[in-house]
């Protein structure tokens, strides 16, 4: 209960961007939930596993049955795959464009939102400078203006507002940062096996064909 009571004297004395903070805070964590939810279990794959398992129907020459693996995921690498599996009889030129308008139409929604969180980190630092403007602002004022008897509390207030601005400010830039940056990760670890293995099955799908010749 003392820590509550203190977290909401914290607030209360830091000031109305205190509450402007909170909310831009609140809405990261929001949008940083959806996005590892989706970058975790939605578009996530094992990649490597997920291709040996592809090259094994391939090589069988069964691509009806790697076709049916890909529609089995909702994973960003299955569903490009899956594209270029379906012109697997076609030219590797054909293959490609396949595989290009799918990652195209996938790989915004890998991104999605996550430019969101790295404008939130720079809006609460600004925030908390505004915050930290208006407790300087108060303070020279309780200073030059102030009746002797309230000097020391209004200044004390002005200075409240600058620091619990600041600190909460900074807090949540550095939460916010730290989350969008292991996210950012997480989305281009996503992109880049899809252009891998993208590459990898041309050139296994173009192989192959050529075998069978």
């Amino acid at each position: 209960m003392t820590f509550v009571q203190d977290l909401i004297r914290f607030i209360v004395e830091g000031g109305i961007f205190m509450y402007v903070i909170l909310a831009v805070w609140a809405f990261s964590v929001a949008v940083a939930l959806e996005r590892f939810k989706k970058l975790s279990f939605t578009f996530d794959v094992d990649g490597p596993s997920f291709m040996n398992e592809l090259q094994r129907y391939i090589l069988s020459n069964d691509i009806q049955g790697a076709i049916r693996i890909c529609s089995g995921s909702n994973a960003a690498l299955p569903k490009v795959l899956k594209s270029g599996l379906k012109r697997a009889n076609q030219s590797p030129e054909q293959i490609q464009n396949a595989i290009d308008a799918t990652a195209l139409e996938v790989i915004p929604k890998v991104e999605n939102r996550l430019p969101y969180l790295s404008l939130a980190a720079n809006l609460s630092t600004l925030f908390g400078l505004l915050g930290t403007i208006q407790g300087l602002i108060q303070s020279f004022s309780a200073v030059s203006a102030a009746d002797p008897a309230q000097k020391a509390e209004v200044l004390a207030k002005g200075i409240a507002v600058a620091m619990n601005t600041t600190a909460l400010g900074l807090f949540s830039a550095i939460t916010i940062m730290m989350v969008h940056a292991f996210l950012v990760a997480k989305s281009e670890k996503i992109i880049n096996e899809v252009d891998e293995f993208s590459v990898k099955l041309i050139d296994l799908l173009g192989t192959k064909k050529a075998s069978d010749e």
